[in-house]
């Protein structure tokens, strides 16, 4: 099967890993020799609960012993494509949201761009450099890697690039601009998260001068982050959301996802203004929904950022001595407070405790609050992960409380 594998299916690499595959279930899959191998590639941030999740298959075959396509896109009320948009527009906060399915992130891209230039009849586009948003001709156009693009020039035009995390550009973003589109973490850059308020900056730059704000959460998004979308953890709401790869469990999606004045403007001037024939189909849409109801209905997300804690554990204790206090292992903030006071070597000392003017003496929790203040500051300094992980956890605790 290698040689008819090279023979007749078209290939995106000189190299493939050519691995022929028996079955997968779980974090696994399985060569024909039933060789295991761990898997921490996940189909590309695409299989969100691992493979062959039972629920996944359960909701695909039970879609597909009653219809699959029966027509295109936003014609017939199909109840899988249905519910699947109301659950992904009750993740949005504070926003009367629409949802339109596509067949992939790529798609989902395009149909971004084409609704911020039709809702702001303009034309100009910013993007950040080393961005990644797809691979057809729309999506490649504000993707800043020009290694990737020069082959296929000439793309589409208007579009002009900044730098990620550097606000000084931020003033290129004028009354011309249609759309600022942004990965909420830098995916292909190498996992660059938005530092300093960036994205806040942005999108106030954006509502000053009329803009829209576009985050592509296609790989930060459904659940990867702890939360159900990235740009939750950086206090900023996008006026147009992009999402594919783990959306679907293992299956092909996307979808954007904007306001639904917005989203009226492709249903007419001209009529079928976004159309897609396989878009939202009943089957994949089954399956995106079984994904994000698993996900609302168990810990997977909290688990994430258990597991993000642990990694921080561990290279702090290469940086420092002993292991970190885990939140989870304490009923209260301050009982993880006097842990962290305990723990040799996690952080310089103290100069001197504050003083609580009002009662003219110092408490336990002043003492505790400063302590973790000088803890985290040396925390944040050899791992800069360390303050988002310590922000979501402490938004657990009060959950919680």
């Amino acid at each position: 099967m290698t040689s008819d594998f090279f023979k007749y299916q078209a290939q995106t690499s000189p190299h493939p890993l050519a691995l022929e595959i028996s079955h997968a279930s779980g974090s696994y899959v399985y060569d024909i020799h039933n060789k295991p191998y761990l898997d921490f590639i996940a189909g590309v941030s695409a299989n969100t609960l691992g493979h062959n999740h039972p629920v996944i298959s359960k909701a695909i075959k039970k879609q597909v012993d009653a219809y699959t396509h029966v027509m295109v896109y936003g014609e017939f009320i199909q109840k899988p494509q249905l519910e699947l948009c109301k659950a992904l527009a009750a993740t949005i906060p504070n926003k009367k949201c629409a949802v339109y399915l596509t067949n992939s992130g790529t798609e989902a891209t395009e149909g971004a761009l084409k609704l911020a230039k039709r809702f702001t009849g303009r034309s100009e586009i910013i993007a950040a450099k080393n961005g990644y948003h797809g691979n057809t001709q729309g999506a490649m156009s504000v993707c800043g890697a020009e290694e990737q693009n020069q082959a296929f020039r000439p793309l589409i035009p208007g579009v002009k690039f900044i730098e990620f995390n550097n606000p000084i550009n931020i003033d290129k973003i004028t009354t011309k601009t249609a759309g600022v589109i942004l990965e909420t973490i830098q995916g292909g850059a190498g996992f660059i998260e938005p530092i300093n308020a960036y994205l806040q900056k942005v999108q106030q730059r954006c509502n000053e001068v009329g803009a829209l704000l576009i985050l592509d959460e296609i790989q930060s998004g459904i659940g990867r982050t702890g939360t159900f979308w990235g740009f939750e953890n950086y206090n900023v709401i996008p006026d147009l959301l992009i999402t594919g790869k783990g959306l679907g469990g293992g299956m092909p999606i996307g979808a954007f996802i904007a306001s639904q004045e917005m989203m009226q403007c492709l249903k007419e001037h001209p009529k079928l203004g976004h159309i897609t024939t396989f878009g939202g189909h009943p089957v994949i849409a089954a399956a995106g929904l079984a994904t994000v109801n698993e996900l609302n209905a168990t810990n997977l997300m909290k688990e994430t950022l258990r597991k993000e804690l642990a990694e921080l554990k561990a290279q702090v204790g290469n940086i420092t001595r002993g292991e970190m206090p885990d939140p989870y292992d304490f009923d209260t903030k301050e009982q993880h407070y006097e842990a962290l006071k305990k723990w040799e070597g996690a952080a310089p000392q103290a100069p001197q405790t504050p003083v609580n003017q009002d009662a003219q003496q110092t408490s336990a929790e002043d003492e505790a609050e400063f302590y973790l203040y000088q803890h985290e500051q040396a925390l944040t300094k050899v791992l800069p992960g360390y303050q988002k992980s310590k922000d979501s956890l402490m938004q657990i605790f009060a959950d919680d409380d």
